[in-house]
């Protein structure tokens, strides 16, 4: 089993602590069979390895950090830097502020998303490799 922190910048790790989502209490475990999830009392997911069909770079802006998305798509984030996004089928589970979500994506910011990935098995695809 391998853990990995989430990525923080330093004023918004700040924040999130306040709100139950800190450093303290939040991480993504790579275990043998699943991924599991936490970003405090925000979001908590486990995800079945077998349904990660690739790994690849963010490309788009970040306006928000926490746990927010919709439509299947989140983003799990305390840093707009090392967002390491999972396209996941078959659809998963997880749950927002206690309330369930379908995953079909989902963007994690880590301190080490190169070794989160290796984890994993997969190699990240980058946005300039995509075309």
């Amino acid at each position: 089993m391998s853990t990995f922190d989430f990525r923080y910048d330093r004023w918004c790790g700040w924040i999130l602590a306040l709100f139950g989502s800190g450093r303290r209490f939040s991480r993504v475990v790579v275990g043998p069979a699943e991924i599991g999830v936490r970003l405090g009392i925000a979001f908590r997911g486990t995800i079945d390895r077998s349904a990660i069909r690739t790994a690849r770079d963010w490309d788009g802006r970040v306006f928000g950090w926490g746990a927010h998305g919709w439509g299947g798509r989140w983003l799990v984030n305390g840093s707009s830097s090392g967002i390491v996004v999972l396209d996941i089928d078959p659809t998963g589970r997880a749950r927002v502020l206690g309330f369930p979500v379908k995953l079909r994506e989902l963007a994690l910011s880590l301190e080490d998303p190169d070794g989160f990935c290796a984890a994993l098995g997969l190699t990240r695809r980058t946005a300039t490799a995509d075309g």
